[in-house]
Formats: C-alpha cells, sequence, structure tokens
C-alpha cells in the first residue's frame, strides 16, 4: 500500500509546510482515492504540473480537516463503488466552496449530493467514446468540439436543475457537468485515450482554481538511486530477474547506487565491506518462461561484473503445484508458492539483507492494493510479486511508477533498448495463456506458438508497434484436416494491443494479411493446433493478459 494522508494532525501540518517551504508555494491540491485503478495516474498529471498534490483518504479526512489545509481544489477519484452504496467521505466537503473535480463515481458523488438522481443505465460505456461539448466552460477550454475520451461505468448522471451540462457522449446525456463549484466528467481525463486530458487537468488547476506556482520535477532516476544509495550501502541484494523490462530497470538501479557508494567510500577513505564486489544476486526461474527469455537474461546479464546471475529450472515444481488447477485464480495462486519458495531459499543461501523486485504500481493496484484508504478497490486479479511476506525485507523501487515512467527511468540510466522495449510479460508466465489446467504437453505448445507470433512481429517490422503481444492455448478444440486425415486440435487465440502504460489499451488493427500467415504457420507447424483466432477487445472491458 502507498501512504495516503489520513489526519490533520499538528506534525502532519507541520511536514505539509515543509513542504511548502521547498515548493515556495502557499498552494495544496487534494486527490480523494476513491478505488479507482487509474488514481495514481491522477496524481502522476498534476506532479506533471507542478503543483503540489496530496492523496487523501476519504474515510478519514473530514471538513474540519480541510478547513485546517485550506486546499485551493480538490479531485476525487473514480471507484468500483456506486452513488447508491455512497463509499466513505464526509458530504459536508462539498460544501465548503472550494473547486472541486469529481472523476466518473466522483461526480456520480457530487450529483447524488446535489439531488440529482443517478441510476444504473441500460446502455453502459467501456472503452473509447466521443465527448460532444454541449457549453463552453474554463474546463474544456482550448478542446474542439469534439473529441475521444474513455469511459468505465455502469451509472448515469440525470438531469437536474442545479447541474449544468457541459457535455455529452453516445450513451451519457450527462457527461459533463457543472454545479456551482463543483465540475464533474463521467470519463477519465488520466488516461492516454482521453486525447485532451491533460488539456482538461490543466484547466482545472490553472484555470478553475487559480493556481500560480509550478515547482520543477525533478530526475526521478536521480531521486530512485539516492533513495537506494541509503538503503542498500553494504548490503547483499537477490533481485527477482526476468529478463523483461522493469526487473531489468532495477537492476540498473541498483548498479547504479552501489557504484555511487564506492564513489562516496573511496572519497571518504572507508574499506569496503569484502562482498562488496559481487553484492548482487540475479535470480532466473525458468519452467513458465517465453522461448527467449533465459538468453535473453544470459545476453545482457551474464557476463557483467557487478551481477551473479543464478538460473533454476523449475519446470516440475510448476507443474506439480498447477496439477488439477483450473481457473485463472488457483493457477496464479500455485505460481505464487513455487515463486516464493525458491527466492526465499535463494536468498537465505546468498545472505540477502534485502529482496528487490521489479513490482509496478500497475500491478498493486490490480491487486486491489494502492492507496492505503478505507475505500472499496476492485481486485482485478493476483499478481504473482504482490503480498507474497517474504521473510526477508523487500524492496520495490518501481511501485510508485507505470510501465511507461519505469521505461522513461531506464532511459535516463542507460538500460539497453532491447531490454527497455522487450513487450512486458506477466510473471505468471505462459500459465496465464493456457486455459484450464496446465500440463507439459499445453506449455510446449504455447511457447511454440509465441515463439512464431513474436518472430512473425519482427520479421514484419510490426513487433516494436505493439505494446504487447501474446497467444492462448484456450479450452476449446476445432476439427480439422490435415493431410487426408480428420483430427482435433486446440483453437489458438492471437491478442495484440497498443498502449503507454497498461491500464487501458486498444486492440492492434493488425494487417490481415500478416494475421493470415502466422495463422498458417501455426497450424502448419504445430500438430496440436487446430485453428487460430484474433482478439479484437479493447481494456476496458477485458484486461490485456487473457487471465
Amino acid at each position: 500500500m502507498l501512504q495516503t494522508f489520513k489526519k490533520a494532525a499538528p506534525e502532519a501540518l507541520n511536514e505539509i509546510a515543509e513542504e511548502k517551504k521547498i515548493r515556495k508555494t502557499n498552494e495544496l491540491f487534494l486527490l480523494f482515492s476513491m478505488g479507482s485503478q487509474f488514481d495514481h495516474l491522477i496524481k502522476q498529471k498534476l506532479d506533471a504540473l507542478g503543483v503540489f498534490c496530496l492523496v487523501a483518504d476519504p474515510e478519514r479526512i473530514k471538513a474540519a480537516d480541510i478547513k485546517k489545509l485550506k486546499p485551493i481544489g480538490i479531485i476525487l477519484s473514480g471507484g468500483p463503488a456506486s452513488a447508491y452504496e455512497y463509499p466513505p467521505f464526509d458530504k459536508k466537503i462539498f460544501n465548503l466552496g472550494i473547486p472541486t473535480l469529481g472523476i466518473c463515481l466522483g461526480f456520480q458523488m457530487m450529483a447524488f449530493h446535489i439531488g440529482a438522481e443517478v441510476k444504473l443505465s441500460d446502455k453502459r460505456e467501456f472503452g473509447t467514446h466521443q465527448l460532444i461539448i454541449k457549453n463552453k466552460s474554463p474546463l474544456f477550454a482550448g478542446l474542439p468540439n469534439k473529441s475521444p475520451v474513455m469511459e468505465t461505468h455502469g451509472d448515469i448522471i440525470f438531469s437536474h436543475k442545479k447541474l449544468k451540462v457541459l457535455g455529452s457522449t453516445d450513451n451519457t446525456p450527462i457527461a459533463a457537468g457543472q454545479a456551482g463549484h463543483l465540475w464533474g466528467v463521467q470519463f477519465h481525463p488520466e488516461v492516454t485515450e482521453t486525447k485532451y486530458g491533460s488539456q482538461i487537468y490543466e484547466n482545472f488547476v490553472f484555470n478553475i482554481c487559480k493556481a500560480q506556482s509550478r515547482f520543477p520535477s525533478q530526475s526521478m532516476a536521480k531521486q530512485k538511486i539516492a533513495d537506494l544509495q541509503r538503503q542498500i550501502a553494504g548490503k547483499r541484494i537477490l533481485i527477482a530477474l526476468s529478463g523483461g523490462t522493469d526487473s531489468s530497470v532495477v537492476a540498473y538501479l541498483l548498479k547504479a547506487a552501489i557504484s555511487a557508494n564506492r564513489q562516496v567510500g573511496k572519497s571518504a577513505n572507508i574499506p569496503t565491506r569484502r562482498h562488496a564486489d559481487t553484492p548482487i544476486v540475479g535470480v532466473y526461474i525458468k519452467g513458465i518462461d517465453r522461448p527467449d527469455d533465459e538468453a535473453n537474461v544470459i545476453k545482457y546479464f551474464n557476463k557483467q561484473p557487478w551481477i551473479k546471475v543464478k538460473i533454476i529450472d523449475a519446470t516440475a515444481d510448476f507443474l506439480k503445484e498447477l496439477k488439477n488447477k483450473h481457473t485463472m485464480r488457483e493457477k496464479r495462486l500455485a505460481m505464487r508458492g513455487v515463486y516464493k519458495k525458491i527466492l526465499e531459499t535463494e536468498a537465505k543461501k546468498f545472505k540477502a539483507d534485502f529482496l528487490v523486485q521489479g513490482t509496478l504500481y500497475t500491478d498493486i493496484s490490480e491487486t486491489g492494493g494502492g492507496y492505503n484508504t478505507g475505500s472499496k478497490k476492485a481486485q482485478i486479479k493476483i499478481h504473482h510479486n504482490v503480498g507474497l511476506n517474504f521473510n526477508v525485507e523487500e524492496l520495490q523501487p518501481l511501485i510508485d511508477c507505470v510501465k511507461d515512467t519505469g521505461r522513461q527511468i531506464g532511459k535516463e540510466i542507460g538500460v539497453p533498448n532491447d531490454l527497455l522495449w522487450r513487450h512486458p510479460f506477466p510473471g505468471p508466465g505462459l500459465i496465464v495463456r493456457i486455459e484450464g489446467e496446465v500440463t507439459a504437453e499445453k506449455l510446449h505448445t504455447a511457447r511454440k506458438v509465441d515463439g512464431i507470433f513474436i518472430e512473425e512481429l519482427k520479421n514484419w517490422n510490426l513487433y516494436q508497434t505493439l505494446w504487447q503481444a501474446g497467444a492462448v492455448v484456450t479450452a476449446s478444440n476445432t476439427t480439422c484436416t490435415k493431410g487426408d486425415d480428420a483430427a482435433e486440435g486446440h483453437v489458438i487465440a492471437l491478442w495484440a494491443v497498443w498502449s503507454v502504460n497498461g491500464f487501458t489499451a486498444r486492440a492492434a488493427e493488425l494487417p490481415y494479411d500478416f494475421l493470415k500467415h502466422v495463422s498458417q504457420r501455426i497450424t502448419n507447424e504445430i500438430r496440436e493446433v487446430g485453428g487460430v483466432v484474433y482478439r479484437i477487445s479493447d481494456k476496458p472491458p477485458v484486461t490485456i493478459e487473457w487471465g
């Protein structure tokens, strides 16, 4: 969980005052995290604008606390609850006269508060829709009359005399509205699919709330390295290394922090500890990985003087624990058990002081975590690297980052492009790309299918245009003819998406000729496959990975 502001106690107010001095500002914004999957993206938007924003706990922060804090603007994020259920929030805050922006659920709560009717809609909206501006307002200054926005809601707000309609979408007559100092939108300006989302936040902050101060953001890479310098000085570190972007960025951050500490030690004539020459062990766990994952780790890490790579083949362990497991939840939990046991065993052997993972905020959020508030948050899926309670202290340097910010950090510190722009791959590996029980035969099929799909994406110069792509061995079989024989084979589902940070995604429109070519290769070269289909759903409503 990430920390949130919970009470306007004297010590907390003193810390806020000190931060204001550093920023040379008297301005403060509050973001109430109502359980949205995107709440951290809102925080990042405000950070990018250079304003001071605190994430607040709606269950604990009351109107009396707000009066002590004196924020110039308030934002309520979306969330999985309904305005009927009314998540924990002091409604008196709406009456303080402070400019307030409600996002999705936050807007519904505002509308409910002023007396408007909020009901479950017959036509829900998930995905990208066109916002049509109905009335000019400072919130939409600089926006065209029609632009794409991303919506994900089931409730609809009905008209009310106090509510001025600012915009609508296909199934949402009031997609944006205003009631005095209360402003709201039924879409998510913080995601990339909302084309002018950054402008909307800028308008709210500077046009409506009249903010004057912008604080230049620090290099996130320098900040991360400085934090790690303090944490790992003279320590032994074990890192879960996959060869993907996130763990690679973390490995290079550790390298930079150790190098910086050595320079400090030399300057101060401080002797290094005996194990300081190789203080990092990278553990690569194979068994449910892609065809080229192990080769990738060996290529980029095995001969580096600052890290010792240890490869562990856990195929038999994974298959044993996955036996008779059919649901994705069961399989994810089984995988986590093997993953945890191996890392704890290796940490004990190495006498590691810290176990380090490349966990992102996205992983935390989808597992039901994130900002520590009393708001309900949906658990989308259980991630392999979240909430494992290792018996050795854990470090997660990228826990407050999403994929694009992690990549930006990696770019700053010299992570090789092949690692930086490698497609994301889930920690549970190929088991989330196999429906039903995972067997050695299905793993073999999944690995071969993935190999062909990714190879051809690269051959056709499509790989670098995509965020992620994968192939699923579905639970469906189809009758097929190979030669003069009739047979049955697995139905393989291919998918590919465009995204920026993984919170949202669009199905990639791959060329038909390419899909046909890949389908022919897969059915010709893999005896167990009977047919190939392509998924065209966006996130939302689906998740990027199959399970």
